[in-house]
């Protein structure tokens, strides 16, 4: 179990700042053993398959993506593999980095790939840590384009109609047409001198990309041109040093109807009126995970991997889980009656979404699992650090 302390990212700040972190000053919280359960659903691995190398014990918010009935997964290195999404059995597999490894590139040994996987328009959209944003022919694989983008890309690729957004940790959102990679508009917002390391991806509605920023906030950018149509915090960062005032919004703004939820960092859970960004109400969590939602209730997971219900319409908690706390969790994502969430020892917990009971759980691969499962009709899909994908039903 890492210190929570390792995921930042100074910016101008000296080099001691940082290793201050893991000094004996610093005192980590225990971390939570693997807790008896009474079973009432038995979840089982229906297939697996391994993907390059994983991540290993680096940063990574890389997920598979589920579409043209196929299941895509990358690993760091720039392995890019589609299977078939029904029997498992690979449909075609391309090595990213390849293609640059006679250029400027090539330092840095291999795409790093640390953001996406998003499936759309006919294509595969995968971005890295040098600011590589790539699109493969999600038929064949084939490379598309590449640019590199104004900094590191850590969250998946967002595609509204004819253009892909990224959000890189530079603090800008850029914007390059689907077809050929042209850049077609950037809008930058402010980067504090300390912050998480991650960036949340955008969401895309009416017209509009929106999405979180380092300094607390929601930004809505208007798709044809890049401009901000209105920016709002939702946290206003406070304390005397730069750790107490982290505040980032590391997460996609989930967009229910006419409004929207989002958590941030050391910060707030909020509900915002989608037009406006008008705070309806605020409730302190401190969080980095994606929301999740079912029914009323929104699911989240935070800093310390406590798990809440919380009712979207008033804010109020309906329920709380504190009996995997600092196992280092995924976000939660929404299944059946269900919500499951990894852990770093590669467990995927299963429970009950009305009272917060654990009610099941399958160890899918002791190096554990890292990203949010991904869950399409009866079947989860969830990637470990050691680059195995595996299917998860219920018998």
């Amino acid at each position: 179990m890492k210190s929570w302390c390792k995921t930042l990212l100074a910016c101008g700040l000296s080099l001691g700042l940082l290793s201050a972190c893991s000094s004996s000053d610093v005192e980590e919280e225990p971390v939570s053993p693997l807790p008896e359960i009474e079973a009432s659903v038995f979840p089982t691995v229906s297939w697996s398959a391994s993907v390059g190398n994983g991540v290993g014990p680096y940063y990574s918010r890389l997920r598979p993506a589920a579409r043209y009935d196929k299941l895509y997964v990358a690993d760091r290195y720039g392995q890019v593999v589609a299977f078939d999404e029904a029997t498992g059995e690979r449909a075609w597999e391309r090595d990213f980095s390849s293609a640059f490894k006679d250029n400027i590139l090539a330092k840095n040994k291999g795409a790093k790939l640390a953001a996406g996987v998003t499936a759309a328009r006919d294509k595969v959209f995968i971005g890295g840590e040098s600011g590589l944003l790539g699109a493969l022919d999600a038929e064949t694989g084939e490379t598309e384009w590449s640019v590199v983008t104004g900094g590191e890309l850590l969250s998946a690729p967002t595609v509204a109609e004819d253009i892909v957004v990224v959000n890189t940790s530079a603090g800008t959102l850029e914007a390059y047409s689907v077809e050929d990679g042209e850049q077609q508009w950037i809008y930058e917002s402010k980067l504090p001198t300390l912050t998480l390391r991650g960036t949340g991806s955008a969401n895309y509605e009416a017209g509009g990309f929106f999405v979180g920023t380092a300094d607390g906030k929601i930004a809505v950018v208007i798709k044809n041109n890049g401009q901000a149509a209105w920016e709002q915090a939702i946290y206003t960062p406070k304390g005397g040093n730069e750790f107490t005032r982290m505040a980032d919004v590391d997460m996609m703004p989930l967009i229910i109807g006419e409004n929207l939820y989002a958590v941030s960092f050391n910060g707030n859970l909020v509900s915002m009126e989608l037009r406006s960004g008008r705070v309806v109400w605020t409730r302190k969590y401190s969080s980095f995970h994606e929301l999740a939602d079912s029914g009323v209730n929104l699911f989240l997971v935070d800093d310390h991997s406590r798990i809440y219900a919380v009712d979207r319409r008033n804010g109020l908690e309906n329920w709380s889980n504190t009996e995997l706390a600092n196992r280092d969790l995924t976000s939660a994502a929404v299944f059946k009656d269900y919500i499951v969430v990894g852990d770093f020892e590669g467990y995927l917990h299963f429970i009950d979404k009305s009272n917060g009971n654990i009610v099941g759980r399958v160890e899918v691969d002791s190096s554990g699992l890292f990203s949010q499962p991904l869950v399409v009709g009866d079947n989860i899909y969830v990637q470990t650090r050691n680059g195995k994908v595996a299917r998860i039903t219920l018998p």
